[in-house]
């Protein structure tokens, strides 16, 4: 028997890399228009003109869709160069955050991933896997300022990422406020804040 494989995890050439980028394209103009309740898998098979047993075969659903989105996503990586100040590494991070989530392609897939992943396994899974490599980005600055000891040894990155970005994904996921450069400050001051007082040791 051939080996099998869940919905968008093929890196395939040629023509039906042609197919894929087609589709990909077609799903991520549809949730810019429409969001992820918009994403219909027979409008992304005519908006790239490919068949739509071909569309339904390789992912199956809007949510194996989103996940081959995610992991087609080139995401560059979080400023990593000195600053004068963990508060400064912080608000540096926050602000690359508020521009990927302000991009008028890569916000409407962060919200349908967050959509999707509540209810496909495969999506929440996709989503946990961008955040580890996120969070992976964000120790250097909090390991730099624990040696100049501007916060405690202890100090946990991913706790330190959850409190600068989530504001931001709540303001992207729910309209609270803008997301401005202004909202991307008061949340990596609140965190610097936080953290040198020990909130975020384990």
């Amino acid at each position: 028997m051939g080996e099998t494989h869940a919905p968008g995890t093929v890196r395939p050439g040629g023509r039906t890399a042609r197919t894929r980028a087609a589709a990909l394209r077609a799903a991520s103009d549809i949730l810019v228009e429409k969001g992820f309740t918009g994403l219909d898998l027979a409008e992304v098979a005519g908006r790239a003109k490919v068949g739509r047993t071909t569309v339904y075969r390789r992912w199956g659903s809007a949510a194996g869709l989103v996940v081959d989105l995610l992991a087609d996503l080139s995401v560059p990586p979080l400023p990593d160069g000195p600053a004068d100040t963990f508060e400064d590494a912080l608000r540096a991070n926050a602000l690359t955050v508020r521009e990927r989530l302000a991009d008028a392609r890569q916000g409407p897939l962060f919200k349908a991933v967050v959509a999707a992943a509540t209810c496909d396994a495969r999506a929440a899974e996709a989503l946990r896997r961008f955040h580890r490599v996120r969070v992976a980005e964000w120790r250097p600055c909090v390991r730099r300022a624990a040696e100049r000891g501007e916060v405690p040894h202890g100090t946990d990155a991913g706790e330190v990422a959850v409190a600068v970005s989530a504001p931001l994904y709540h303001r992207l996921l729910a309209g609270f406020g803008p997301l401005d450069e202004a909202a991307a400050d008061r949340s990596a001051r609140a965190a610097a804040a936080a953290a040198r007082a020990g909130a975020y040791v384990r």
